[in-house]
C-alpha cells in the first residue's frame, strides 16, 4: 500500500483488515446513534436559525467526509450545540432567520470554515488550537450552554423573545411568563421532565425492572426519540397545531441535492472571523474528545490528519444544504460505548440519516418546537461545569480569571466577543508570568553534586562564585528583568568575581535576551565579574554557536553547575567535601562509642 495514500486517507488502514466481527458491532453503534442523532440534527438546526431539514442534510455528507479522512475510530461528526448557536450568532444580523439569504449564508459559513481548517492542515498549524487554554475553553462551552438553555425557553413557553445575552433574556422571560402559552408549555414541560429523568434515573429504573445494563443504557440515550414520537401523536390526534402549538411544518422528502455557497465576498469578509473561531473550537472539541477516547483503547489520532477531516466534513456540509460541523462529544461517548470499531459506524450512521430523509420526514410535520427545545436544554445542560470554576481558582486564579472573563463575556456581550476576550487575556496573563521569570539563587547540597535554592534547601555558597538558576525561556517579555536581576545581585553581593547562569530550564533564548546576555557580560566585565553559563540545553546551545557571543563574551560553558565551581572555586568544593567527611566521620564515631557503652 502506497503509505502517502494511507496518511491521507486513513481508512485504507482499517478497510484491510475489517472483517464481520467489526462490521457487526459498528451497524450497532450506527443505528443507536442514528436515533439519538435525528432529534438532536432538527433540534440544532432550529438553534442556528434554520430549517430543521438542514440539520439532517449536514448529518450525510459530513459523515462519510470523515469517515475517508479522519483518524479517530469512534469520534461522531455532526451538528453541535455551541456551533449552531455560533452560526446562528454569526448570520442573525445580516439576513432574517430562516430565510433563502440565512440559508446561503449557512452554507458559506461552513465551506469558510473548511477551508480554514485545510489551510490550517496544509501549513500544518494545528498548534493554534494550543492558544485556546482549558479553562478557557471550560468557560465558553459553560457559558454558551446555559446562553443556550435561556434561549429555548421561548419556545418551551410558547413566547417570543428578541435578546441574545442572557441580561436582557431574563429580564424579557420574566415580563414574558404572564403570556405563556399554555399547551406549548404543558408539551414542552413534561418532554423536559421525562428527558431529564431519563437521563439521570431511568437506567437504575430499567436495571431495577430486570433489563440489562447495555439494554438500559441503549434505551436512555434513544429516549429523545420516544419523547418525539408521542409528542406528534399528541398534537395529531388533540389538533394542537391549530390551537397555537408551534410544530416544524413540512420537511422536504429526499436526498439534499448538490448545491454552491453564494460567492458574495462582502458577505465572506464579514462571516469570516466567525468561521475562524468556529473552526478552532471545533477542532479544539473534537481532538480533545477524541484522543481521551482513542487513549482508551490504545489508538492515536494525527491532529493535523483531523484538520483535513474535518475541513473536508464542513465543505460537504457546504455542498448539501447543511452547516458547520464538528466532533461531538455526547454522540461519540455514546458510539464508543455502543462498540463502534471504526469510523465506518459513522457512515453507516450517514446511511441511517439518509434513509430518514428519504421516507419518515412527512412524520415530523407535528413536531413541535417545544420538544426540539426541551431536547436542546437537557443536552447542553451537561456541558456545564462550574465546579471546574472553582478548581481553577483554588489552583490558578489567573487562569480562573481568564475563565471568568470568558464566561462573562459571552453571557453579557456575546459568543465571540466572550472567546475573543478569554483568549486575549490569557495571552496577556502568560505574557505577565513570563516576564517575571523565577530566579533562584542556588547552593550546592553538601555531600552530593546538586544545586538548590539557597532559600529551601540547607546548602553551601562559594564567596566568590554566584550561581544564578533560570526557570524560564529567556525572550523579548522578560529580557529586561534579567538584566535588573543580576544587577541587583551583585550589588549585594561585592565579593562575587564569577556569575553562572544555570539554564536547565532555558528552552529558548531570542535575539532579544542575546541582546541582554552581551550587556549584561559587559557591565560585569566593567564591574570585574566574568559571566559563564551551564547546563545548557543541546537545541540552545546550538543557536547560541550562530551567534558571536560566545566568542567574545569572555566566560566559558559547562556542562553542569558542579564542574563550574569545581573550575572557579575549587578551594570551595574542596572545603565543603572535607567539612562533609569530617562530619560523616565524627557520626561514625560517634556510633561506635555509643555501641561500645553499651
Amino acid at each position: 500500500m502506497n503509505v502517502r495514500a494511507s496518511r491521507l486517507l486513513p481508512c485504507l488502514s482499517w478497510l484491510r483488515h475489517y472483517d464481520r466481527q467489526a462490521a457487526g458491532k459498528d451497524l450497532t453503534a450506527a443505528l443507536i446513534v442514528t436515533l439519538m442523532l435525528i432529534p438532536q440534527s432538527l433540534a440544532y438546526a432550529l438553534l442556528a436559525g434554520l430549517p430543521p431539514v438542514s440539520g439532517l442534510y449536514a448529518s450525510i455528507l459530513p459523515l462519510l467526509a470523515y469517515t475517508l479522512f479522519g483518524t479517530s475510530r469512534t469520534l461522531a461528526v455532526g451538528p453541535v450545540a455551541v456551533v449552531s448557536l455560533m452560526t446562528a450568532t454569526a448570520i442573525a444580523p445580516w439576513y432574517p432567520v430562516g430565510s433563502a439569504e440565512y440559508i446561503g449564508a449557512a452554507l458559506l459559513l461552513a465551506a469558510l470554515s473548511g477551508a480554514f481548517l485545510l489551510l490550517m492542515a496544509l501549513l500544518r498549524l494545528g498548534f493554534l488550537a494550543s492558544f485556546l487554554s482549558h479553562p478557557v475553553i471550560s468557560g465558553f462551552i459553560s457559558a454558551s450552554a446555559l446562553l443556550i438553555a435561556l434561549g429555548q425557553l421561548k419556545h418551551l413557553l410558547g413566547v417570543s423573545l428578541q435578546s441574545d445575552n442572557a441580561p436582557a433574556l431574563l429580564a424579557e422571560l420574566v415580563t414574558a411568563l404572564p403570556q405563556a402559552h399554555a399547551p406549548t408549555l404543558a408539551i414542552g414541560g413534561t418532554t423536559l421532565l421525562f428527558l431529564f429523568l431519563a437521563r439521570t434515573r431511568a437506567g437504575r429504573l430499567l436495571q431495577a425492572l430486570g433489563l440489562r445494563a447495555g439494554l438500559a443504557a441503549t434505551l436512555t440515550r434513544i429516549a429523545p426519540v420516544f419523547a418525539l414520537l408521542v409528542a406528534i401523536a399528541v398534537v395529531t390526534l388533540l389538533d394542537l397545531d391549530e390551537r397555537g402549538v408551534k410544530v416544524v411544518g413540512a420537511i422536504p422528502q429526499g436526498l439534499p441535492t448538490f448545491t454552491l455557497p453564494p460567492l458574495d465576498l462582502q458577505l465572506a469578509e464579514a462571516l469570516l472571523p466567525a468561521a475562524v473561531l468556529i473552526s478552532l473550537i471545533g477542532f479544539v472539541e473534537s481532538v480533545s474528545v477524541a484522543q481521551t477516547l482513542a487513549a482508551k483503547r490504545r489508538e492515536r489520532i494525527e491532529p493535523n490528519q483531523e484538520l483535513i477531516a474535518l475541513g473536508s466534513a464542513n465543505f460537504a456540509a457546504a455542498l448539501s444544504g447543511g452547516f458547520p460541523v464538528t466532533g461531538g462529544f455526547a454522540r461519540s461517548v455514546v458510539n464508543f460505548d455502543a462498540g463502534a470499531q471504526t469510523p465506518l459506524a459513522g457512515a453507516l450512521t450517514a446511511i441511517g440519516i439518509g434513509i430518514a430523509v428519504l421516507f419518515f420526514t412527512p412524520l415530523f410535520r407535528n413536531l413541535p418546537h417545544a420538544v426540539l427545545a426541551a431536547t436542546i436544554i437537557v443536552a447542553v445542560l451537561s456541558l456545564v461545569d462550574l465546579t471546574a470554576l472553582k478548581r481553577t481558582w483554588q489552583y490558578s486564579r489567573q487562569d480562573a480569571s481568564a475563565m471568568i472573563a470568558t464566561m462573562l463575556g459571552v453571557l453579557v456581550i456575546g459568543v465571540e466577543v466572550g472567546i475573543v476576550l478569554g483568549v486575549g487575556l490569557s495571552l496577556l496573563l502568560f505574557l505577565w508570568r513570563t516576564s517575571q521569570p523565577h530566579m533562584a539563587v542556588v547552593g550546592l547540597l553538601p555531600g552530593t553534586e546538586h544545586f538548590r535554592n539557597v532559600e529551601r534547601f540547607p546548602v553551601r555558597q562559594s564567596p566568590t562564585v554566584l550561581s544564578l538558576r533560570v526557570d524560564e525561556s529567556l525572550y523579548f517579555p522578560n529580557a529586561r528583568y534579567l538584566e535588573d536581576r543580576v544587577a541587583a545581585l551583585i550589588e549585594a553581593r561585592p565579593g562575587t568575581r564569577h556569575l553562572v547562569l544555570m539554564c536547565p530550564g532555558v528552552n529558548l533564548i531570542d535575539a532579544s535576551a542575546l541582546e541582554s546576555l552581551e550587556a549584561i557580560a559587559q557591565r560585569l566585565h566593567a564591574a570585574g565579574v566574568q559571566l559563564h553559563l551551564s547546563e545548557v540545553k543541546g537545541p540552545v546551545m546550538d543557536r547560541l554557536r550562530q551567534a558571536p557571543f560566545l566568542h567574545h563574551f569572555g566566560g566559558q560553558v559547562f556542562i553542569s553547575q558542579y564542574e563550574a565551581l569545581k573550575a572557579l572555586d575549587p578551594a570551595f568544593i574542596t572545603s565543603v567535601h572535607t567539612a562533609t567527611g569530617e562530619r560523616t566521620a565524627g557520626i561514625a564515631q560517634r556510633g561506635v562509642n555509643d555501641a561500645h557503652s553499651s
